[in-house]
């Protein structure tokens, strides 16, 4: 049973009669406007792989290969840099027809991606790029609801397969203790167990290079206005924890449907607030030695952007810098894809190339860029 608010509807007719438009910046189409995007000094973008359609998470595969999941599109794509010149010059599509097959993940030889309610895995997917294997089903017992449905997954330190369950409305509570979770098995599908409770939806998350602690994004709830609740990203230390879903948002923000049944203080407040509705999704840890120190082990998240704010905010890419006390502290890396109302991507995942560049999704342009750094001070 999930209880669901009226709120949303109220919301969405709002947005309806404000105008697309108001709710979410309109896409320019052709060429991305990489001449907008500002970096600090000594940064550089470029497209990295392009024809890709709706690319959303990416994973790397043992020899190179980067494997790249969908959400529109129900695709699974891979491409190899084999001149290792910064730029995909091959491209394979690995699986069509698949229902939001959002997240990908790679552990001996073998791809697991998601799709809503199944985890499939595509064995010794690297020497059969151009004739991909039958999937074969992990598993089949993840809810089938499409609302917060799509999944990033990966494997942690602990070889467990990490899969989250988003809820499956904006704001509601479900008796069923899935939704609004993160959960782990083992890769054969077997033992899953909730390790982290009141987690509306997180698109992204990755562990401490150091401490092996879990860290994710979280998208908050809409239709509390433009300026609430913030995103979070959050830091998991003990198994079990409870982040407020959906009776305290951000920490501070108790819910008017649902506060009154459990006040704030009952749960973890976010490491860190990132903004009213910018979407964070796609996070990960600097483990590479290409950019400046100041980066090693901090946390680079792309914020797809907002879609139902009166002025958009988002579009861009922040880091995170982790402190001693499980807070973190906030400052923007990469933005210019947000250009008033108008915007030239939406980004989506990042994730640390071998050579210590980053690449970061874009499923409004259908392409991933890089983003190298040539400055100096590289290996301080």
């Amino acid at each position: 049973m999930v209880r669901t608010s009226s709120i949303l509807l109220a919301g969405a007719f709002a947005c309806m009669l404000l105008g697309g438009s108001v709710c979410m910046p309109s896409i320019r189409g052709g060429d991305p406007e990489l001449a907008d995007i500002v970096l600090p000094p000594g940064f550089t973008i470029s497209v990295y792989a392009e024809g890709l359609p709706s690319a959303r998470a990416m994973c790397w595969g043992a020899e190179g290969t980067l494997f790249i999941g969908s959400l529109d599109a129900g695709a699974v794509y891979a491409v190899r840099d084999t001149n290792s010149d910064g730029k995909a010059d091959e491209r394979y599509t690995i699986a069509t027809g698949l229902q939001m097959p959002v997240g990908v993940a790679f552990k001996e030889g073998s791809l697991y991606v998601s799709a809503v309610d199944r985890i499939l895995r595509f064995d010794g997917i690297e020497n059969r790029l151009t004739i991909p294997p039958t999937p074969v089903i992990v598993t089949e017992s993840y809810p089938d609801d499409t609302h917060h449905g799509w999944k990033f997954i990966a494997f942690g330190p602990d070889g467990k397969l990490y899969v989250p369950v988003g809820a499956p409305c904006n704001i509601c509570l479900s008796e069923d203790s899935i939704y609004a979770s993160i959960t782990k098995m083992n890769d054969d599908g077997s033992g899953r167990e909730i390790i982290a409770n009141g987690v509306r939806n997180t698109v992204g998350f990755d562990w401490h290079p150091e401490t092996k602690e879990l860290w994710f994004t979280e998208n908050g709830r809409d239709w509390l206005g433009d300026d609430s609740p913030d995103c979070e990203l959050n830091h998991l230390q003990r198994e079990g924890d409870h982040f407020g879903y959906p009776f305290c948002h951000a920490g501070t923000v108790a819910d008017p449907e649902f506060g009154d049944q459990r006040p704030c203080n009952q749960f973890v407040p976010p490491a860190a607030k990132l903004g009213p509705h910018v979407a964070p999704l796609g996070m990960r840890f600097y483990t590479g030695t290409q950019f400046p120190s100041k980066y090693r082990n901090a946390i680079f998240i792309a914020e797809h952007g907002s879609w139902n704010r009166s002025k958009p905010i988002g579009y861009r890419v922040v880091v995170a810098f982790p402190q001693a006390d499980g807070s973190a502290t906030i400052e923007v890396f990469a933005e210019g894809w947000l250009q008033g109302t108008r915007a030239s991507g939406r980004p989506v995942d990042v994730l640390v190339a071998p050579d210590g560049s980053l690449l970061v999704s874009d499923d409004a342009m259908d392409m991933i860029y890089r983003i190298s750094y040539s400055g100096k001070g590289a290996n301080e």
